[in-house]
């Protein structure tokens, strides 16, 4: 079985809870991490701030989320480790090739991300119609654009064979 697409490396962490502020005291304050961003959608329920770790195209990012509702769906804050994020070098590939081989999808497809950056997610659960999930687990697969997947890749050359 051939894989027409690669995960290249963790693109983000998102971390949820019920006040980013205090997700902001460990993670900005204490460990250093630098907010470049924030991105609030009521479609998703999310209010978050988007910070790096790291710099350069391997940079790694870290959302702190809340909820806008803590009442409503999706419940971002519910599990502290709200999700993974991996890069992919070519994700249209990816969904088609994985939907293939039965993995489930969140509802909404592949979508502009809060980033900015072409995402879609594979759900935390399997279906009958699609029996591999994440096991608990969102994941969401982000587009990598040109300067990560070089990146990337100059670092798998630069490794080279053992």
């Amino acid at each position: 079985m051939t894989r027409p697409f690669q995960v290249l490396g963790i693109q983000q962490i998102a971390i949820g809870g019920p006040d980013k502020l205090r997700l902001q005291k460990l993670w900005v304050d204490l460990f250093g991490l630098e907010v470049t961003g924030t991105f609030r959608s009521e479609r998703e329920n999310v209010d978050e701030d988007i910070c790096s770790l790291g710099a350069g195209p391997l940079k790694v990012e870290v959302d702190l989320m809340q909820p806008l509702d803590a009442d409503k769906k999706p419940a971002v804050h519910a599990t502290p480790l709200n999700h993974i994020g991996l890069w992919i070098d070519d994700l249209p590939k990816a969904v088609e090739w994985l939907t293939a081989q039965g993995v489930r999808f969140a509802p909404g497809g592949i979508r502009r991300g809060g980033s900015g950056f072409d995402i879609c997610f594979v759900h935390p659960k399997a279906s009958e119609e699609f029996p591999v999930g994440g096991e608990g687990v969102l994941i969401e697969l982000v587009q990598a654009p040109p300067e990560v997947t070089r990146a990337f890749r100059a670092l798998a050359g630069a490794a080279g064979p053992a």
